[in-house]
């Protein structure tokens, strides 16, 4: 198995009230919906940074918000995050990046939920002389000087491994993905995939759907692959999302136990799920100090300094038999 590494910041607690409150009430961060006019680069000593999300509604963005807006604090600049109610708004997101476009920020931190489709706004962020930080998800194009992100193909290679430990090195496994659109989408299915095809010959993928990280949609398709494999031994839920939808049809079918759940990322439901022994465990990234490390690339990115072109932001794979080490406690999230 390969080793894990982490090099984030170290987060405290994560609950969802302390990120709505450090968000809301923070001098130096907007609402999340974005809404009112944000001031503009040259409106005011502060540096002003557009941050454009996949998402708002899941507990990971929100972790990610709270670690920007805090770090905005302490580095004295000003922020508005915003992101669509779902995974699979992609107009919604680029009407949100081209409004982030139009208020002038000294720096755009955007993460991409279709990687094609934001090329043309990277375009206009260029010729308006914005500096795009990629983070979470990247996008097709050279323009961002940096992108900050979780190396996903190793994290999710990891998650692999420990399939092939847990169904003893052979059957049929299956992934919930929540798009094959954006970055992360694409390199955890093929970080999965791929180290299946390399290490273990007796274990067959026999299925990908795309659930847009919805639980609802998610925990339907996962049915539905049960329905069509009943000899399947194994599922990874490739986000937050996916693995609810994946935890919620095993417990509807009652296969919870009979069918190695693997998942990605944190929340509640997974933590308490890995406690009671019905999913096996998950990778977990640091969503707060994706937040920090990407208003501290804009800040970067606006002094002019060279930085590299991936920013690791580190994971840590976690299980009932780590749970609660001070190192993993620090970056989930409920």
């Amino acid at each position: 198995m390969r080793s894990t590494r982490f090099y984030g910041r170290m987060a405290g607690s994560m609950a969802l009230a302390l990120v709505v409150g450090a968000c809301s009430s923070s001098a130096t961060a907007a609402p999340s919906s974005g809404a009112g006019a944000a001031p503009s680069a040259a409106s005011g000593a502060l540096p002003y940074i557009a941050i454009v999300s996949k998402g708002s509604q899941q507990q990971f963005w929100q972790a990610v918000q709270k670690g920007a807006a805090d770090e905005a604090t302490a580095k004295g600049a000003t922020i508005t995050f915003e992101g669509p109610a779902s995974e699979s708004e992609v107009d919604k997101q680029l009407t949100m990046l081209q409004t982030a476009l139009d208020k002038h920020p000294a720096a755009l931190c955007f993460a991409a939920l279709d990687s094609k489709a934001a090329t043309p706004y990277m375009q206009k962020a260029k010729d308006a002389g914005i500096p795009v930080i990629g983070f979470d998800s990247g996008v097709d194009s050279p323009i961002p000087v940096t992108t900050v992100a979780t190396d996903n193909i190793a994290a999710a290679g990891t998650a692999a491994d420990q399939m092939a430990t847990a169904i003893g090195g052979s059957g049929e496994v299956a992934i919930v993905v929540h798009d094959q659109t954006s970055q992360t989408g694409i390199t955890r299915r093929d970080g999965f995939v791929n180290e299946i095809k390399a290490k273990y010959p007796n274990i067959q993928v026999v299925d990908i759907q795309y659930g847009a990280g919805d639980p609802v949609k998610s925990a339907d398709l996962a049915k539905a692959i049960m329905t069509a494999h009943p000899n399947l031994k194994g599922f990874f839920g490739a986000n937050e999302g996916s693995i609810k939808g994946v935890l919620n049809a095993l417990k509807e079918t009652s296969k919870e136990g009979k069918i190695v759940a693997i998942g990605y990322d944190s929340g509640q439901q997974q933590i308490d799920a890995i406690n009671a022994g019905v999913e096996y465990g998950a990778i977990t990234q640091n969503p707060v100090g994706i937040g920090a490390k990407c208003v501290d690339a804009a800040l970067t990115a606006i002094a002019g300094t060279a930085q590299p072109k991936n920013i690791d932001t580190g994971f840590f794979w976690y299980d009932k038999t780590n749970i609660n080490d001070p190192k993993i406690q620090a970056v989930l999230y409920k």
